[in-house]
């Protein structure tokens, strides 16, 4: 009647009418009735009651992580349809699609995959429990997403301005692009491990997404620096500062969400 969630546990066949119509019901793995067990949410296999601490920060770090995993993947898919919108809308082609399919299956999955496994915040059993009408978009989830997803569209389009600038060729401005959006999404994926800051959290203290980065790195690498298999992606060989100038635009992302993770603009 006030609102709150309420948790109810028992083992007897009479508790399984309360069990069953509490938010969460609890049964005893080894003490309680099959009928108490059969209508509980959560069965105790061990009968101990500090084993429901441990489920509620683990269900706490896998929603945390889903949310994290969502922010990621909507705000990069987010600035590639905002990239290939607003340069379709001027005229000009930025991305190829055999480019976008690139980026969405190395770059994208590899990276969210390693969210999901991300470790569990020190604060996590420090929060107040959050409403059951809430929405996974909640906390300026969406508006987030939003920011992220124009942040990434600018520089890439500007990463495509600059290359053709600099080579002449709409190759080279297609090359750069690529690379910016790419590398942007796997160093964005550092970001997305914690609303703390990275640097708090440590930067390579998550041995899968180190794997993942890895991984899309040498693909990426693999992709702009051997000739056969440039020339299937239509890409063009670039200068030297400019691979340079495309590496630090793809890491703009790390210090911008740095400081709006210091001003507090990010929450759980």
């Amino acid at each position: 009647k006030n609102g709150k969630i309420t948790a109810m546990t028992g083992d007897g066949v009479n508790d399984a009418p309360s069990i069953k119509n509490a938010d969460i019901g609890i049964g005893m793995g080894i003490t309680g009735t099959d009928v108490t067990k059969n209508v509980a949410d959560m069965v105790l296999a061990d009968d101990n009651f500090a084993t429901i601490v441990g489920a509620v920060e683990e269900g706490r770090r896998i929603y945390d992580n889903i949310r994290k995993s969502i922010q990621f993947l909507l705000g990069s898919n987010l600035s590639e349809v905002l990239s290939i919108f607003i340069s379709t809308m001027l005229g000009f082609t930025v991305l190829l699609p055999v480019h976008l399919l690139w980026i969405n299956l190395v770059t994208d999955s590899l990276p969210a995959i390693a969210i999901g496994v991300e470790a569990v915040d020190p604060n996590v059993m420090d929060r107040k429990p959050k409403k059951r009408s809430e929405s996974i978009f909640a906390g300026g989830l969406g508006l987030r997403i939003a920011l992220q997803g124009l942040l990434f569209s600018v520089v890439t389009l500007f990463s495509f301005w600059l290359g053709q600038k600099a080579t002449g060729t709409l190759a080279g401005g297609q090359t750069l692009a690529f690379m910016v959006l790419a590398l942007s999404q796997v160093f964005h994926a550092f970001n997305m491990r914690s609303n703390r800051s990275l640097f708090k959290v440590g930067i390579f203290t998550n041995r899968r997404m180190n794997q993942a980065a890895l991984i899309s790195l040498s693909l990426m690498a693999l992709v702009l620096f051997v000739p056969p298999v440039r020339m299937v992606f239509e890409l063009a060989a670039l200068p030297g500062w400019l691979y340079l100038v495309g590496l630090g635009l793809s890491l703009l992302s790390v210090p911008i969400l740095e400081f709006t993770k210091a001003m507090g603009w990010h929450h759980d």
